[in-house]
């Protein structure tokens, strides 16, 4: 892992996320499902967790260090400019927690600090 750095945050997701999201979900539930999942996002409080947590919880591998969206974050937390919060799902079903949007800046925050804490929504 690189050296810990401050990471920033906005304080609430960006709209362009909750349509990103939707898209992904579309792809696990049906239409009604989907939309149901993204309204309750878009409401739902800002939590926080710790970005181990959310990879252990969501059983997704680390994206390696070429993929060139980790990179574009990598880059913009160096810059120090903010990044969005992530959206997530709980799948209790399954006993997983879906990264309905975000899955690169976790990853490229994970880099820097695997103890850091995410902004989250969740539902």
């Amino acid at each position: 892992m690189v050296k810990k750095i401050g990471i920033t945050w906005l304080s609430k997701p960006e709209i362009h996320d909750y349509a990103a999201a939707k898209s992904f979900l579309s792809l696990l539930y049906d239409n009604k499902t989907t939309v149901l999942y993204v309204n309750n996002l878009k409401s739902a409080a800002i939590v926080e967790f710790k970005a181990k947590d959310i990879f252990r919880a969501s059983a997704l591998p680390l994206l390696g260090n070429v993929n060139s969206h980790v990179i574009k974050d990598k880059k913009r937390i160096i810059a120090k400019q903010k990044l969005s919060p992530i959206l997530l799902v709980r799948d209790s079903k399954n006993g997983k927690v879906i990264i309905a949007d975000g899955y690169h800046r976790m990853c490229a925050v994970y880099y820097y600090d695997e103890d850091a804490i995410i902004p989250c929504q969740i539902v």
